[in-house]
């Protein structure tokens, strides 16, 4: 029997049908604050008109539109309940990175873009985020990617505190075969994993 550590994960696109799911997954406060996901999306002051419930129904209507703006990770041999959440779509659905003078651009390839990892609290520390990614990978490439972006942070200070390092931590995503390509900031660098089509 496989240990709790490393029980298989199963990963769900997020639609109408898992949103449910999400709800509970993020809880009340939207994951941290009342963002829903969706500070990526928006300018600043978007993100604030629209924090908590605002920002919650801008993304159900996303998703009840057909965007499928990221996966769930379920454990296998759990209660049916998520226990992860990766967003991850085409780079242009996430106006923040081009506003970003760290985040801009590499060049014209298209790109997917992980913008934000969240594990379930009691979760953390398992291993979990470098199997998640994997998880959203392979749904990118069932969807068309060939190649996967991520900004993560390589934290100065550990363990660094769960708000500031929404978009993961680096090793996770070596873990997970990307490798770095750039870095404008210290603690920001730029991976990206490229996929070969059919290939699991």
């Amino acid at each position: 029997m496989a240990t709790r550590k490393h029980r298989r994960l199963s990963i769900r696109p997020l639609a109408p049908e898992t949103w449910d799911d999400f709800e509970r997954l993020f809880g009340p406060r939207g994951a941290c604050g009342g963002c829903w996901c969706m500070t990526p999306r928006l300018t600043r002051s978007e993100y604030e008109r629209g924090k908590g419930e605002g920002n919650r129904r801008a993304l159900s209507k996303l998703v009840r539109a057909g965007t499928v703006p990221g996966v769930l990770a379920y454990l296998d041999e759990g209660d049916g309940e998520p226990v992860a959440w990766c967003a991850i779509e085409p780079r242009e659905a996430f106006s923040s990175l081009a506003r970003s003078r760290i985040l801009k651009p590499l060049d014209d390839r298209p790109v997917w873009s992980i913008v934000c990892l969240f594990v379930r609290k009691d979760l953390r520390g398992r291993g979990l985020s470098s199997r998640l990614i994997e998880g959203a990978v392979r749904h990118a490439r069932a969807s068309g990617a060939r190649i996967v972006e991520a900004y993560p942070v390589e934290p100065k200070q550990n363990p660094m505190p769960a708000v500031f390092a929404y978009t993961g931590i680096a090793s996770a995503y070596l873990k997970a075969g990307f490798r770095e390509v750039a870095r404008r900031s210290e603690t920001r660098p730029i991976l990206r994993r490229h996929l070969r089509p059919g290939a699991r």
